[in-house]
């Protein structure tokens, strides 16, 4: 309540900032969702519900999140580099966030190179090493609903700040009043450069680069007509520039989905993992007869693609995509000897089978876009720069190693390619799958989220993994636990400390409990191999109903 008071008596609050805060005067549980605590700041940086109060996203916590990380900027230096690139999605305040995260940081006087419209999140990554910075931000809340926004950093190496910088920020946060933080009074300053269109052709000629087979088309004459629907999000001019410079012509943009719009008007859920969210366009395929679907997300990280299967449009899931694009990949180029994918402890563990075919490596990391990007670093540190692929199940994908996040528009050509190739040889993408299951095994997942609301929901999530970690399942869903992995304590399979566990249980079978890092709730993954799709269909619905219970 003291809190709320002080915002409420602010002088550098708006009036109608003032007027939402007295909306809520007698509301207290509201006042204390608000105030209760500040909105948390980790590795992936600041995301939460728009809106006044410290555990809100608004421009005061953006203004104290921007100032910690120029003061970390100017302790600790970065040989060689200079300046933070920052990039926005289209999220309703996303634009102000951003501008006023760049007024904040060339107001302590660090260059600042802006991007003059909505951007996707892998270009941001990019454009630091483009431009030699010492970090980035990117203010987006990824494929969350419409009420979030966040502010995510990074490092110089174009990757997610880690979790001692980002440790080493919010102690500088912490000592930071959000009310008071100073900032120019607009973007006309010397330290603030507007860029644009000369970055885009930087990236797309490096995203054009990573093609593993640049003349099919042409070799094969195939073509190929393809759906594209940015959800209303940042994808829109630089995925559609892509396939068009890279001899795709036949592209329909789903309209209505077309222009930004921070409010996803058309879906429940900007986020292509949602087969709901392609509903639109689906009609646009039938129409057009369509070989593929592509959809990106808000901030344009993710992708996701629908395929024709029995005449039924069906989703790939990023498992499924993830494992069409390594095995395209290997089969386009003969690999060197210490070639390597990455993939996260939580997904498929057909990546295995598929990396020991060919003779690779397959590296696994915890849940994270940044420890794939990290695990790129080192490898290029100790002279290997044999990268192949990475990807998350949550539909996120890269190749090539410069960028250091997940890229909808490097995925997006990779899927069109993959779609190509198989068409040319007259077979569908659906039967290329259907061929992997046969070689190595009918592999299906399934992740189950386990929502615990109110102010009490963290601690509820807490006493759930705590009450696994004191009575170790020795069996889930009639399987035997082979083996349980605590990462909590850290070094597991040579991995940071995290708050996961993962079950390995006969039959090739696995479950992995994870607190979710921003949300009260846990997220259980499932994953089996069977003999037939049938099996594993059935087997993996039956080991998530029995893995759910540990939320109960």
């Amino acid at each position: 309540m003291s809190l709320y008071q002080q915002w409420l008596s602010s002088p550098v609050l708006t009036q109608q900032q003032r007027a939402e805060l007295e909306a809520i005067k007698d509301d207290p549980k509201e006042i204390e969702d608000r105030f209760y605590k500040d909105l948390e700041f980790g590795t992936g940086g600041l995301r939460g519900i728009l809106g006044m109060g410290t555990n809100r996203m608004n421009v005061y916590t953006v203004r104290r999140a921007a100032k910690g990380l120029a003061e970390y900027l100017l302790k600790h230096p970065v040989p060689g580099k200079k300046g933070v690139a920052i990039a926005h999605d289209s999220r309703h305040f996303s634009r102000e966030f951003a501008e006023d995260s760049a007024r904040v940081i060339a107001n302590m006087g660090i260059p600042v190179y802006l991007f003059d419209a909505l951007r996707p999140t892998p270009e941001l990554s990019f454009t630091i090493k483009h431009l030699n910075c010492a970090a980035g931000i990117v203010v987006t809340a990824s494929h969350n609903p419409a009420e979030y926004n966040g502010f995510k950093a990074y490092g110089a190496d174009g990757g997610q700040i880690t979790p001692d910088t980002a440790d080493a920020v919010l102690g500088v946060m912490k000592q930071l009043d959000p009310l008071t933080i100073e900032l120019l009074p607009d973007l006309n300053d010397p330290l603030i450069t507007i860029i644009g269109k000369e970055v885009d052709d930087a990236y797309i000629d490096h995203v054009l680069s990573l093609r593993p087979d640049k003349e099919l088309l042409k070799r094969t004459g195939v073509k190929l007509k393809i759906v594209y629907t940015p959800l209303h999000g940042a994808g829109n001019k630089l995925v559609r520039e892509a396939l068009r410079r890279a001899g795709y012509e036949d592209v329909t943009v789903v309209k209505e989905q077309e222009a930004p719009d921070g409010s996803f008007p058309t879906v429940k859920s900007p986020n292509p993992e949602n087969p709901e969210a392609f509903t639109l366009a689906i009609g646009y395929a039938d129409k057009v007869g369509a070989d593929v679907i592509i959809g990106t997300d808000p901030d344009s990280d993710r992708m996701g693609m629908m395929l024709k299967k029995d005449g039924v449009w069906t989703p790939v899931t990023g498992n499924q995509a993830g494992c069409l694009m390594l095995e395209y990949i290997l089969r386009a180029a003969k690999p060197a000897p210490d070639a390597y994918a990455v993939t996260t402890i939580v997904s498929t563990r057909m990546v295995d089978f598929i990396a020991a075919h060919y003779g690779v490596q397959a590296e696994r990391v915890l849940t994270g876009f940044k420890f794939i990007g990290e695990t790129i670093d080192k490898k290029e540190k100790q002279g290997n720069p044999h990268f192949l692929l990475g990807f998350e199940e949550s539909y996120g994908y890269l190749t090539g190693g410069y960028i250091r996040d997940k890229d909808a528009v490097i995925a997006t050509l990779l899927a069109c390619e993959l779609t190509a190739f198989y068409k040319s040889q007259g077979v569908s993408l659906m039967d290329a799958l259907e061929d992997m299951y046969k070689r190595y095994g009918y592999f299906a997942e399934k992740t189950v989220s386990v929502v615990m609301p109110g102010v009490d929901g963290m601690e509820k999530r807490e006493r759930a993994t705590q009450a696994l970690r004191d009575n170790p399942p020795s069996e889930i869903g009639g399987r035997k636990v082979l083996k349980a992995l605590d990462f909590k304590p850290g070094g597991v399979m040579g991995l940071p400390k995290a708050d996961v566990l993962l079950y390995n249980l006969e039959g090739d079978a696995w479950v992995c409990v994870r607190p979710s890092g921003t949300e009260p709730k846990l997220k259980i993954y499932t994953g089996v191999r069977e003999s037939s799709s049938e099996q594993a269909k059935k087997a993996v619905e039956q080991l998530s109903a029995a893995a759910a219970a540990f939320g109960a």
